[in-house]
């Protein structure tokens, strides 16, 4: 595929996170970009204002009539779509070059110096800290998340370097040609995909083994390469941590010399090691360690990623994308850090049928780890349900006192009941979309 030839690109699931960065890509590179999702959002909002054509009905005569030349046009859908989607169904059956998101971005990347993070945990956190790094380096960054220095999840530089999040959703990651790479974590996710761990793990050899120049791991991982660790000795080591009003200092040894000092404003000892990985990869790439810590000082982290949207002496409340046992417990931790002493309340959104399944003890025991659990209904996705397995069998799991099942149109008035003085809103569903107006009522009943 010469993606000098394409003129058109049309997007079939276009407000996901990945194929949007896709989309605000060709856009800025001068092609006409269109496309479907199932509904609007702040994303496709963003994306119809720089002149994105968008609609929310899945039928071909929304189709725009220039997207119907198949030798000019460029099908990307996400694996998220379903089998009987008719545009997708249309454009297959039509000789179309259709293709997934990640072939689309593997294409992109292939001809450059490619710096790719992979890992079932922190590879959005990691890949916004690379792609700030990276920025004064001309890079361009594909991002799964809203980095809060650009508002927005492409950072757009030149040609030669990219930085790219690698998704082991689908095995989308060996797609890719990585030059640098990172993996952050192995822990088991995406059991409905690949069946069983092994063949997860499986994956992450996979893609190790495409890495061409050098591979940087969390220390303890079953990987060979450069290993990075918090307060334990790696190739690549943060020490001498203090925290100092919200804010982490830390000292690093690398391979070849020392910097101390590193300001870093993100709570929690898991994006300590995101910040971390980061460094190691531009470290090995050939930044200097300089510019690295003024970079890190400076990064202000990314949207649903232990976001506060209100942070007040009597009140706080934090938004988080943590959909999995270990990211709920990793929340659950910063909060402690930063906040001891005060009760918290979790308000949660299963995603998906099958990992609430695989994964139901450790989510009960993540979720006992808070003071007060709000549970919301499952958020399906692209899933039909599984017999037996709702937010109720969580509930009754977990051991907190504290609990209570909740529908959306109610959460408001229930955490407005509540006593306890720090929010967090978590999971990777639709609940982001409630965050503003429970944030409202929050303000309104403080005074804010």
């Amino acid at each position: 595929m010469n993606l000098k030839t394409i003129h058109n690109v049309y997007f079939i699931g276009i407000g996901g996170i990945g194929m949007s960065a896709l989309a605000r890509y060709f856009s800025e590179n001068g092609k006409v970009v269109a496309g479907y999702d199932k509904t609007p959002s702040p994303i496709t909002k963003g994306l119809e204002q720089i002149g994105v054509e968008i609609h929310f009905e899945d039928a071909v005569k929304n189709i725009p009539i220039s997207f119907l030349d198949k030798r000019a046009t460029l099908v990307v859908y996400t694996p998220a779509v379903p089998k009987n989607h008719q545009e997708l169904n249309y454009f297959t059956n039509n000789g179309y070059t259709v293709l997934k998101r990640a072939e689309v971005l593997g294409e992109i990347t292939k001809n450059t110096f490619c710096l790719a993070v992979a890992g079932t945990h922190g590879k959005t956190t990691t890949s916004s800290i690379l792609g700030h790094i990276m920025q004064p380096e001309k890079a361009t960054s594909f991002l799964g998340g809203i980095a809060e220095n650009y508002n927005s999840n492409l950072i757009l530089g030149e040609d030669k370097v990219s930085v790219v999040e690698a998704d082991e959703f689908d095995r989308s990651f060996l797609k890719l040609s990585p030059n640098i790479a990172c993996v952050t974590s192995m822990d088991a996710d995406h059991l409905d995909i690949y069946g069983e761990n092994e063949m997860l793990q499986q994956s992450f050899v996979e893609f190790a083994n495409k890495v061409s120049d050098t591979l940087i791991v969390a220390k303890g991982l079953p990987l060979k390469g450069l290993t990075y660790a918090v307060n334990e000795d790696a190739d690549y080591k943060a020490f001498n941590v203090r925290v100092e009003v919200g804010k982490y200092i830390f000292d690093v040894q690398t391979p070849t010399s020392e910097i101390k000092d590193i300001e870093f404003h993100l709570p929690g000892n898991h994006n300590m090691m995101n910040a971390l990985a980061a460094l190691a990869m531009a470290d090995v790439y050939g930044v200097s360690l300089e510019k690295i810590k003024e970079q890190l000082k400076s990064f202000r982290g990314v949207q649903r990623r232990f976001s506060y949207k209100i942070k007040t002496d009597d009140v706080v409340l934090i938004d988080d994308y943590a959909h999995h046992p270990t990211e709920i417990k990793a929340v659950a931790q910063s909060v402690r850090e930063m906040f001891p002493n005060k009760k918290v309340l979790a308000v949660f959104q299963p995603h998906l049928f099958s990992r609430t399944k695989d994964f139901v003890d450790d989510f009960a025991e993540a979720l006992s780890l808070f003071d007060e659990v709000l549970l919301l209904d499952i958020y399906p996705a692209r899933e039909l349900p599984i017999e037996g397995v709702t937010s109720s069998w969580l509930l009754d799991k977990m051991t907190l006192e504290n609990k209570k099942l909740v529908s959306k149109e109610k959460l408001s008035d229930e955490v407005l009941k509540s006593e306890s003085k720090i929010v967090t809103m978590l999971g990777a569903g639709d609940i982001g979309l409630l965050v503003e107006e429970v944030k409202n009522k929050i303000k309104e009943k403080h005074k804010i």
